[in-house]
């Protein structure tokens, strides 16, 4: 388990990686490689140049159209760009916002004197919450053991996610996948810390397709910490009983 989520995640975190070269074309026998073509978009994006950005990153997501893992992540490039354009159409005297403010969930916090407890679950509730606010505090992943309390509490509970899906078996008929904050995150190098990936598992026998949009997981949260060969490998799981498209 250690070695899949180790490199499942890590493709989703190297944008800039190596790919094959597009197909030549009769007007330019020479094209850029699909890295190259990757590098000057994020470079474009990075400098808020989104309107450079965007069509690049599109004709990425039709090169990579038969791979979902690989094509959600440039889509999710897409939709920042496209909406910092339109904002900078409604009010073009503003500053454009930075890539960084338009996914990602509210800051929260997460030291030991500042973090909000969780509340006892009550029999019955179902826990609707961010990944954020589920895993609110600072976790030693070398050292483990230091799982709050109050978030310990919660094991067994039904819950209810927002997030993004990395698969970690198979692009098709998934059975377990990584459940993120955002993929905007990912694709910029910024791995999710341990307590706020989600290892989501599928009922035996069931499966799931992949969505490259957000989605609504909901099932039984196991808090656990994990290990293979000595390492933590993760500390939440959710037993999978509904998995949605996020309401716009």
């Amino acid at each position: 388990m250690k070695y899949r989520i180790a490199v499942v995640l890590a493709g989703m975190f190297l944008c800039c990686a190596a790919m094959p070269a597009l197909a030549q074309t009769a007007t330019d026998p020479n094209p850029p490689s699909t890295a190259q073509l990757e590098i000057t978009a994020n470079t474009a994006f990075n400098r808020g140049q989104y309107a450079k950005a965007l069509p690049i990153y599109k004709k990425l997501a039709d090169v990579f159209k038969s791979e979902p893992t690989r094509a959600g992540a440039i889509k999710e490039k897409i939709r920042v760009c496209e909406k910092a354009i339109e904002a900078a159409k409604k009010d073009p005297a503003s500053t454009q916002p930075s890539p960084g403010n338009l996914l990602l969930p509210t800051d929260i916090p997460m030291s030991a004197e500042t973090r909000k407890p969780h509340p006892a679950p009550k029999s019955g509730q179902v826990l609707e919450m961010s990944i954020k606010e589920l895993g609110n505090f600072e976790y030693d992943q070398d050292k483990g053991g230091n799982i709050p309390a109050d978030v310990l509490r919660l094991n067994g509970s039904t819950i209810r996610l927002r997030g993004f899906m990395i698969p970690m078996d198979q692009a098709e008929n998934i059975t377990q996948f990584a459940l993120v904050p955002s993929l905007f995150s990912c694709c910029f190098g910024q791995p999710p810390q341990i307590q706020h990936t989600i290892v989501a598992n599928c009922p035996k026998g069931k499966a799931v397709s992949y969505v490259p949009d957000e989605i609504v997981v909901e099932g039984k949260l196991h808090v656990e910490e994990k290990k293979d060969d000595g390492y933590i490998v993760s500390i939440f799981e959710v037993g999978v009983s509904s998995v949605k498209p996020a309401p716009k």
